[in-house]
């Protein structure tokens, strides 16, 4: 098909030659879907199937020609400092409805990391990107919580003329309603957007203030969002057994044999990776995670009703999953909900990630509050999916190299900048031919900005990479055959002692969590202090964890497992993959990290059948920077094990090099002396 759109001719035009391909649809039904697809992230021309199948060049032009007019007319409104217009017209609509304030969080209707555009009203209000965070609006004052990843980065975003930046740990939501919430107040909030436990923990702060949580109908947001964009339709495809490992059926039979164990009628499920996964399917409504935005029930015998939108479906989707799973539309979820309750069903529900509005539409039913039973078993990679992960690093990690390599030339020559080079990087992997996406938005930061930990440039910051400065890159991919994950810190010229001794004790911590050898029955937490301890020594830390669970062409952040100070009782089980990321900030200076992936498996070596013990696998392969590394402060064992690693990276990246690529290589992995 050729990649030119030409003027759209007009919805008269399309309908006859929607009607000349024996679609069903006509241009009225076709804008429908294509404002649906202009709401969803990029994907290509896959969409066009969604109006219809095997069109010609001619059709499909004139289909790219409405999305262009449809997207031209939609217009997101972020900004990075947005107007107070934008804040007083929010206050005007809450005090028309009767409240004193209302609560913006980041999320969505499904509690995920990546929303779609439609969904970020808390980046449309405050002009704030991440990933995590809270706005609390009232009448007179305001306040925005962030985490300690983005301490920096809300200063940088948000007016705080506007909103008053706080730290969620050390300033909690709920104090600050405490101080601020009159006696009598009416604090608003959408319940589709907070979790059970989020909501209950709110509840509590504004009946001790002796003010009242209340439910809005719709979200006041949406009612002052000029041109908010439409909601995501993109394709949803089936994810192929030789990927998936175990078909729907079987998981949907373990599954329901857990809530029979259970004495469990049905369980609610509102998370669209534990849904991908049961059902084997992959959708693009969010950007960087294949996700499809829909609600399933499954029942004991393991039938599912599937509550999507079935215009998204691609042909042959609905037979491929079988009878068992009924396709519901979405707004079928409420009553369904509601016909449980009715029952006097006992039903499985997640309170850490199911909505209020869940809960509001299941009273009357015998609601068991437990973890979604699909989390655990969806960590817990199979050998198929263990197998595809290990090829998608092998293929991810000769894409970092090359660029590792060229940016070795690129960067000390000039003219390099933080977007420039981040482009760069994402073009080699597109090269590959199996890059899907990028698994998140890559952090591409230069000098000071490394300090920021997430980080994202923009056209406005975007930072030339200078001689003597620590230039930070945390990028990854989607594959169908797994996701990735990684972290290079790189010194473009000379360092300084300093940044040699905060970057090796980094890479010490690093060393001690791939080395860990640990009894089955051990938590993250337990580990989370190997990370640390070469940084402690030094009097210095890092405000984030130390790992995060990684999905199979899924989720880049999942759970339940993690590597962190804060408190987990998820075991580390053979099979998890989880990241493996110290790190080191300096304020106003730089930032240092260091991030493989790694799976947990059985210890071959030490095999006593009372006390199994696990280890882990690293399975991200790209060198690391040793002009950084400064030997006197490692120990024999770390330095041969930095040395063993950039063997094996040798080893395995090789062949598929350029010969200069290759000798940079040879360069990049030395052996360093352990004596």
């Amino acid at each position: 098909m050729t990649d030119t759109v030409p003027n759209y001719a007009g919805d008269d035009a399309l309908t006859k030659q929607l009607a000349a391909a024996d679609a069903t649809l006509d241009a009225a039904a076709a804008r429908e879907i294509i404002a649906g697809v202009v709401g969803a992230p990029e994907n290509g021309d896959a969409w066009i199937e969604l109006v219809v199948r095997d069109a010609d060049d001619d059709l499909a032009a004139q289909l790219r020609a409405l999305r262009a007019e449809i997207a031209a007319a939609t217009d997101p409104g972020f900004m990075t400092r947005p107007p107070a217009a934008r804040l007083e017209n929010l206050r005007r609509h809450l005090a028309a409805d009767g409240l004193d304030g209302f609560l913006v969080p980041r999320t969505d209707e499904y509690q995920g990391e990546f929303v779609a555009p439609r969904a970020d009203r808390l980046r449309w209000l405050t002009g704030f990107s991440g990933s995590a965070g809270l706005a609390i609006v009232l009448l007179d004052k305001a306040a925005i919580f962030v985490d300690g990843r983005y301490t920096l980065q809300i200063r940088q975003q948000a007016d705080d003329a506007l909103f008053e930046p706080h730290h969620l740990t050390d300033s909690p939501p709920a104090d600050w309603i405490g101080a601020h919430l009159n006696t009598g107040a009416k604090l608003g909030y959408d319940p589709r957007l907070h979790s059970e436990n989020t909501l209950a923990r709110f509840r509590k702060a504004t009946e001790k203030a002796g003010a009242e949580l209340v439910p809005a109908d719709a979200n006041p947001i949406d009612a002052v969002w000029a041109d908010q964009p439409a909601a995501p339709l993109a394709p949803i495809r089936a994810h192929e057994l030789k990927h998936a490992g175990k078909s729907s059926a079987e998981k949907r039979g373990e599954i329901g044999a857990i809530l029979a164990e259970e004495d469990l009628e049905a369980v609610v499920l509102t998370m669209p990776d534990s849904i991908a996964w049961l059902l084997n399917v992959r959708g693009g409504d969010v950007g960087h995670t294949p996700l499809a935005l829909s609600y399933a029930i499954l029942r004991q015998s393991g039938a599912v009703e599937w509550f999507v939108d079935a215009r998204k479906l691609t042909p042959g989707l609905t037979a491929a999953l079988g009878n068992a799973v009924a396709v519901q539309p979405a707004a079928a979820f409420g009553p369904s909900l509601e016909a449980l309750a009715e029952a006097g069903a006992r039903v499985r529900v997640d309170p850490a990630t199911a909505s209020g509005f869940v809960f509001d539409r299941l009273a009357g039913a015998k609601v068991d509050r437990g973890e979604d039973p699909c989390a655990l078993p969806k960590a817990i990679k199979n050998e198929v999916e263990i197998a595809g992960t290990r090829a998608a690093h092998l293929r991810d990690g000769g894409a970092l190299t090359r660029f590792l390599a060229w940016f070795a030339e690129a960067a000390p020559a000039g003219g390099l900048s933080e977007l420039s080079a981040a482009d760069r990087l994402q073009a080699f992997r597109t090269e590959n031919g199996a890059f899907r996406d990028l698994s998140f938005p890559t952090i591409s930061s230069a000098g000071p900005n490394g300090a920021v930990v997430h980080y994202h440039a923009t056209p406005e910051t975007d930072r030339a990479i200078g001689k003597g400065e620590l230039y930070l890159v945390d990028s990854g991919a989607q594959y169908p055959d797994g996701t990735t994950d990684v972290t290079r810190t790189i010194v473009v010229g000379t360092p300084t002692p300093e940044m040699k001794d905060r970057f090796t004790r980094v890479l010490m911590g690093h060393i001690a969590i791939a080395m860990a050898r640990f009894p089955e029955g051990t938590t993250g937490t337990q580990l989370d202090t190997l990370a640390r301890s070469a940084l402690w020594r030094a009097g210095l830390d890092f405000d984030h964890g130390t790992g995060h669970g990684v999905g199979s062409y899924l989720g880049v952040h999942e759970g339940p497992h993690r590597i962190s100070k804060a408190a987990s009782t998820v075991a580390l089980e053979p099979g998890m993959i989880v990241s493996n990321e110290p790190g080191y900030y300096k304020a106003d200076a730089y930032g240092i990290r260091i991030e493989n992936l790694v799976v947990v498996r059985r210890c071959e070596e030490l095999t006593d059948p009372e006390r199994p013990t696990l280890e882990f696998e690293t399975l991200t392969l790209a060198p690391i920077d040793l002009a950084l590394v400064e030997t006197a402060l490692m120990s024999p064992s770390e330095i041969d094990w930095l040395n063993r690693y950039h063997e094996r990276v040798r080893t395995e990246l090789g062949e598929g090099l350029s010969k200069a690529e290759r000798a940079w290589l040879e360069a990049a992995t030395r052996p360093l002396p352990t004596g």
